[in-house]
């Protein structure tokens, strides 16, 4: 009988030594897990220096600012790595989207997104949200096609004819 209380008490100890460890490494993981508070961008994400509102690169629906202009095309050779590099930072890029990377409408507001490695995509709708949340590569790409695409409609259109400009 002896032998058997002191089983039960050895059990308990244990059961009670476990909840503890275990409410411990809960408290850890909230801990990792909560959203880092984002701030705005004041650095080149490239070389480090303060930022010149002049000078940017617009790549997947952000707007990264520069220290200097030889600074895109090392952003734009590797994206990732800054983008990863600025999300462990808490950085905030600016968002400059005007349509849903998924469904391609225009974004009335701007209050459905996710914030991806170092990136904040907007949504029209939060099913959109899930869609890009499945493969965010696939809609990056996207956002830097669509981009590209405006930028060329712009340089072909004749901006000789002012026609329906009012001026």
């Amino acid at each position: 009988m002896r032998s058997l209380k002191h089983a039960l008490t050895a059990l308990v100890l244990v059961f009670g030594l476990v909840s503890v460890a275990q409410a411990g490494d809960a408290d850890k993981k909230s801990e990792a897990d909560a959203p880092k508070e984002l701030k705005n961008q004041t650095h080149c994400p490239v070389m480090g220096g303060k930022i010149d509102s002049t000078v940017y690169t617009d790549i997947q629906g952000q707007r990264v600012y520069h220290c200097c202009p030889m600074c895109s095309d090392k952003l734009k050779a590797d994206p990732d790595k800054f983008f990863k590099k600025a999300a462990g930072e808490g950085v905030l890029f600016e968002n400059i989207q005007s349509t849903c990377p998924v469904s391609g409408e225009i974004l009335e507001d701007k209050s459905v997104y996710s914030d991806y490695e170092g990136r904040r995509v907007v949504f029209c709708c939060k099913k959109c949200r899930g869609t890009f949340n499945e493969d965010p590569e696939k809609y990056l790409k996207k956002l830097d096609e669509d981009a590209d695409s405006k930028s060329e409609n712009m340089k072909k259109m004749d901006h000789s004819d002012h026609s329906g400009h009012n001026h």
